[in-house]
């Protein structure tokens, strides 16, 4: 997610109130494995091409949204861009890791994206603008794929994912004011519900917060990316369920 986020008299440094790698892992539903066969790109090309009966993620889903339903005053409607590289090991997903002096989620992993413009024709071209943007990759190298729910964030802003593929012959040009990192992670890793952890994290208001983490390698994927890599699983498994024999 850029910087510009945040409507500029809002926007404040964060300070986070807990570390969220250290907060307590809790039970979560057992889920069923996908097959290497829906992890493929034939495959999700047709899943998003199908009409599939699906739920978004349970623990999530007073936060999961349909388009008409963010017309709430103060919400700013965002986009990221949920990047399949095809590698011949299998399908990749691109992430960056923000840059350590922005104002908001400074050093976390993310998406490529951010705010919707007025100028932007679609949640699908916000988020093809902000990846060029953000790492230099235009827009003749995209194949888009299809979209899912946006996420809706306590912070009040969405995250609109656009899924497609990063066609080959691309280039990563990091825009260093924004992202400090790019880097991929299998696929397969992500989608291996054995990986997906859920912390609930004890606010210091005497509340708590439920969220999701994934650990590969020295990266710590969590809060809303994490959101959207487990709706992104619970998709293609209702597709699998349906689509294959």
């Amino acid at each position: 997610m850029s910087e510009s986020l945040l409507p500029s008299q809002t926007r404040r440094i964060v300070v986070p109130s807990f570390d969220p790698q250290t907060q307590p892992v809790v039970p979560s539903e057992a889920l069923p494995s996908l097959a290497d066969a829906s992890m493929s790109l034939d495959f999700i090309c047709k899943a998003f091409s199908s009409d599939i009966s699906w739920q978004v993620e349970p623990v999530f889903s007073q936060s999961f949204y349909t388009d008409d339903a963010l017309t709430q005053k103060g919400v700013v409607q965002a986009a990221v861009f949920f990047p399949l590289v095809q590698r011949p090991s299998g399908l990749h997903v691109l992430f960056t890791r923000r840059a350590s002096h922005l104002y908001d989620h400074a050093g976390q992993i993310s998406f490529p994206g951010g705010r919707i413009e007025p100028r932007d024709l679609s949640a699908a071209a916000a988020a093809l603008r902000e990846t060029e943007e953000e790492i230099g990759v235009a827009p003749e190298f995209i194949q888009l794929i299809g979209s899912q729910p946006s996420f809706l964030t306590s912070t009040r802003f969405t995250m609109k994912p656009v899924i497609g593929l990063i066609r080959p012959g691309f280039t990563i040009t990091p825009d260093v004011t924004e992202v400090a990192e790019v880097f991929e992670v299998p696929l397969s890793v992500l989608m291996d519900v054995q990986q997906h952890r859920l912390h609930r994290a004890q606010l210091p208001d005497g509340g708590h917060r439920f969220y999701f983490s994934i650990t590969w390698q020295s990266y710590f994927i969590w809060g809303a990316t994490a959101a959207l890599i487990r709706n992104f699983y619970h998709y293609l498994a209702a597709a699998q369920a349906e689509l294959l024999p």
